[in-house]
């Protein structure tokens, strides 16, 4: 029995687990401690949500410090999200008081005092964001050797949420600067519920490390109920056709209602405007019918306050408790015995299907149930493709793609991501105080997110930053931050690598309710917490909006986007239209709908070819490719094609088809699209001569050159 790895915890992991009552070890428990107890390798923890993934990293970490405490922080666990640390910092809290290990969080919410007492005596568990680490590594560079100088393992939560993102570029790049600023050699432990490319990912956790990762990755099954339902919203021309709109309407509202009011559940939509207006009409619902609110919103734009309101309530009060939510409470929080997730709409990738059905049946034996909920707005007037199912479609395609055949996305990373070496040169050489060119290049390039950058390529990105003002040369001959670049470094936005709008913080008096990105003058309403506000006054110099209660019309006050979807999910979308097949989970509403789209698929030959006819001089392009190839080909058309052709008008519809109108016939179209695609020798041809698109937050200060170039790389793919 002694060698049974639970034998092998610290007295204190012990004690937490009897007090819990476990049984045995899961599996991932059992190969973590397998790993980081018997050899010097680097850890990738890939299960299922409510799997132990985060005891399986602690607990065999905790008993090292607890066998040779550490001389600084000893852990250090990066988070995605500042609610994910809060929670586990509560989950923490009690495992490490047992063992007399300190375990601090630091994030933007958190006190100054609290910092201060960890830099003073660095000690235990450090929890952080991306950004805060950031700012620690810039700000701070003296502090850096006596926090890390003792660091054994680095923890990354939710690596797919990093990994194939700027923020993910960034996070490797801190690491690297952490291992050479402290001199220390810790060992990399990740987290995910949703990977299917371990390759990809455990290549870029060991990224820049002489370490190999090892990789566990139970195949524990979970029971499933999924359901797809589908309400259809008629276009109203006239007074009949709006009454019906106005009961279809009602009756949408209703079934969610209905579905969620007496259970615990979330509600996941697709944007901040989506959670809260459904989070108002639900509390319409429930006055209406003099019923109990227990409706809450959760999302980015929510006061800290209100959101850990909301989490507690769904976390630990009686229940029942509802709340709307977007990506926010998607990672791995731990909520409870939440009963059901419902999804409006459906999700842009199986990935965020996957964390989304993993909030609920976390305790057990229970199920993991999760309730799509599919609103369209039917013209029967429209032309042929805007009267597919597109979201319902892609509802069925993300189901069967990881049901069917387990499949998740692969993780696709940057080979030139230049904003983010803005980001990274600029840090740096805040930190450093000057550096020369040399040094600056050697000390950049050689973090590993930067290996396809060329020095020619570097030496160019930095004459263009002295040209500009955010660099200067001093009278030595080496490079500081110029007086332009000191304007945006000196910034807290600096901090974040991913795009953030200026937002307005909104106050009901004294009370904080969340922000806005777009601020209507005195006298408007908008909906901002579920709740209905009037504009009180404008203080632009503050960026502060003062609102009172109101009852009103309901405006969007957030800028945003729709997500990219895989090519992989629209040619099973497709394979979805051109089945026969009935899927199980799919309410009769939804079977019906789909069989309706079927028949006109059939009917119109939909499916036979990509270029379709569409009366006159029109014609549908229908390419079934995912959103970056389905921008690569709108560029094919524009740039390389229309002029050629006599194409007056390319109207995209993204990812799902574009409406071409001009002189080519469908034939023609087809015949000229894969000859251009199977010639595309120079991305870079597929831009306009002034043409230089961003891909990330500060690509706008890079040499335009090198951003064209970047994006030929990483923006296209055909």
């Amino acid at each position: 029995m002694s060698g049974h790895p639970f034998y092998r915890l610290a007295p204190f992991v012990q004690e937490f687990i009897y007090k819990r009552r476990w049984d045995t070890l899961r599996e991932a428990q059992v190969e973590a401690c397998r790993v980081l107890f018997d050899t010097s390798n680097h850890l990738l923890i890939a299960s299922g949500t409510a799997s132990g993934k985060t005891e399986a990293a602690f607990f065999p970490a905790l008993t090292e410090l607890h066998e040779r405490p550490s001389k600084s922080v000893g852990i250090l666990y990066i988070g995605p999200l500042k609610a994910l640390i809060n929670d586990q910092f509560e989950r923490l809290n009690d495992l490490m008081r047992e063992g007399h290990i300190p375990v601090w969080h630091w994030h933007g919410d958190v006190a100054q005092a609290e910092k201060t007492k960890l830099m003073n005596n660095p000690a235990g568990v450090l929890q952080i964001t991306p950004e805060s680490l950031e700012g620690l590594l810039m700000n701070n560079p003296n502090a850096i050797p006596a926090l890390f100088h003792d660091l054994r393992y680095i923890v990354i939560d939710e690596v797919h949420a990093f990994m194939g993102a700027d923020r993910g570029i960034q996070v490797l790049s801190q690491l690297t600067r952490i291992e050479r600023m402290a001199n220390c050699s810790p060992r990399r432990v990740g987290l995910s519920a949703t990977l299917g490319d371990y390759e990809t990912a455990s290549g870029w956790l060991g990224a820049g490390t002489p370490h190999s990762v090892e990789i566990v990755a139970p195949q524990g099954g979970r029971k499933l109920r999924l359901s797809v339902d589908h309400f259809s919203f008629p276009d109203a021309r006239d007074e009949e056709q709006a009454e019906h709109l106005a009961n279809a309407r009602k009756a949408y509202y209703d079934y969610i209602y209905d579905h969620t009011r007496l259970k615990k559940a979330l509600v996941f939509t697709n944007s901040r405007s989506d959670a809260e207006l459904m989070t108002l009409e639900l509390r319409r619902v429930a006055a209406r019918r003099q019923e109990r609110d227990v409706f809450h919103v959760h999302h980015g734009s929510i006061s800290a306050m209100l959101r850990e309101e909301t989490e507690a309530t769904l976390r630990t009060g009686a229940g029942p408790a509802v709340a709307a939510a977007t990506v926010t409470l998607e990672l791995g929080i731990d909520l409870g015995e939440l009963e059901r997730v419902v999804q409006l709409g459906a999700p842009y990738s199986c990935s965020s299907f996957v964390q989304r059905l993993g909030r609920s049946g976390r305790r057990g034996d229970a199920a993991s149930e999760m309730l799509f909920v599919v609103p369209e707005e039917e013209d029967e007037e429209a032309p042929l493709p805007a009267r597919m199912p597109w979201t319902l479609l892609r509802a069925i395609a993300v189901i069967e793609l990881y049901v069917r055949d387990k499949w998740v996305e692969p993780i696709s990373l940057r080979q030139k991501p230049i904003g983010v070496l803005y980001h990274q040169t600029m840090s740096m050489l805040k930190g450093m105080g000057e550096a020369s060119p040399i040094e600056l290049a050697r000390a950049v390039l050689t973090l590993p997110p930067f290996q396809h950058i060329e020095p020619e390529e570097y030496k160019a990105f930095l004459h263009y930053l002295l040209q500009t003002d955010h660099l200067q040369r001093t009278e030595e001959g080496g490079i500081m931050i110029g007086l332009t670049g000191e304007k945006i470094v000196n910034n807290f936005r600096f901090l974040a690598v991913f795009k953030d709008d200026e937002e307005h913080a909104v106050y009901n008096g004294t009370e904080e309710i969340g922000s806005i990105t777009t601020v209507p003058p005195p006298g408007y309403c908008f909906s901002l917490a579920g709740k209905l506000w009037k504009v009180v006054e404008v203080d632009t110099k503050h960026k502060a909006v003062y609102v009172k209660a109101a009852e009103g019309k309901v405006d969007t006050l957030w800028l945003g986007a729709g997500g990219d979807v895989h090519t992989a999910v629209m040619r099973r979308m497709r394979e979805v239209l051109a089945d026969s097949d009935i899927y199980p989970y799919l309410a009769p509403r939804a079977v019906n709908r789909l069989e309706r789209a079927r028949r006109l698929a059939r009917e119109s030959g939909l499916l036979k070819q990509t270029v379709v006819p569409a009366g006159g001089d029109s014609c549908f392009i229908l390419p079934w490719t995912g959103t970056k190839s389905f921008r690569t080909l709108e560029r094919v058309l524009k740039l390389r094609l229309a002029d050629r052709l006599g194409l007056r008008s390319i109207v995209p519809l993204e990812p799902y088809y574009m409406t071409v109108s001009g002189h080519a016939d469908a034939a023609t179209l087809s015949d000229q699209i894969q000859w251009e695609l199977q010639h595309i020798d120079d991305p870079v041809s597929l831009l306009g001569s002034e043409e230089a698109p961003y891909l990330g937050k500060y690509d706008e200060f890079v040499k335009p050159e090198l951003v064209r170039k970047a994006f030929a790389v990483d923006g296209l793919e055909w």
